[in-house]
């Protein structure tokens, strides 16, 4: 079933993450009036309907898309951790700005899907007229402790954007002083090239002077 979906499905997860992110819990059929969340187990009443279902799979649907997102973060903590090793052994930053960009738009990016694009945040417009769901869906998120871990991602990616802007400080720093030592040696060649242009043209001038000199010498001479 899901491989004939897989086709028409947009941003896929790569299989890695979609076999590790997974949730568990475990349901039974309850002869109670109402279906509920008791502890870790599911109860659904005889007569519960397949909004019910739908709402319990809603619930851990959206707590398997946020381990999607802390796996995605996990990577991306992952790939930049050595450059705070490299900063403690005061070993250089030694990335380049086009890594820094590459690394600040996916954080950017996954912190929009997060905060912007997705509805974790907020309860889904589907059960603001259904009272009844939104109690079963609220007590599954919470059992899911979704609220803590948006907390807690959110605080990481906040944490990632930080060191990516002080890297990004310090390579454009780095520049900077590059630039500026640069310019000091173009200008410290101009003082060279114009001090030996002014003593080689003194140089002619005394030679010149001298060359006039011997010539006046000759004529008095020759007067004589």
């Amino acid at each position: 079933m899901l491989k004939a979906l897989k086709p028409f499905c947009e941003e896929i997860y790569e299989d890695s993450v979609v076999f590790e992110e997974s949730e568990m819990m475990t349901y039974k059929m309850s002869t109670t009036a109402n279906s509920h969340l008791q502890k870790s187990i599911i109860n659904i009443a005889d007569d519960g309907d397949l909004m019910v279902k739908y709402t319990f799979s809603d619930a851990i649907k959206s707590s398997v898309k946020l381990g999607s997102w802390e796996a995605t973060l996990e990577g991306i903590i992952d790939s930049i951790e050595f450059i705070t090793d490299d900063l403690r052994r005061d070993a250089g930053v030694k990335i380049s700005k086009d890594f820094v960009i590459q690394k600040t738009g996916e954080i950017l990016g996954l912190r929009h899907v997060l905060n912007l694009s997705s509805d974790l945040l907020d309860t889904p417009d589907f059960y603001w007229d259904r009272e009844d769901l939104e109690h079963l869906f609220m007590a599954t998120c919470s059992h899911l402790s979704m609220a803590r871990r948006i907390k807690v991602l959110n605080e990481k990616l906040s944490h990632c954007l930080e060191v990516m802007d002080m890297i990004n400080n310090h390579l454009s720093h780095e520049h900077s002083s590059r630039l500026e030592w640069i310019i000091i040696i173009l200008i410290a060649i101009e003082i060279v090239f114009e001090v030996i242009h002014l003593r080689l043209n003194y140089v002619d001038l005394q030679s010149e002077q001298s060359d006039t000199a011997d010539t006046v010498t000759d004529s008095n001479q020759r007067k004589q």
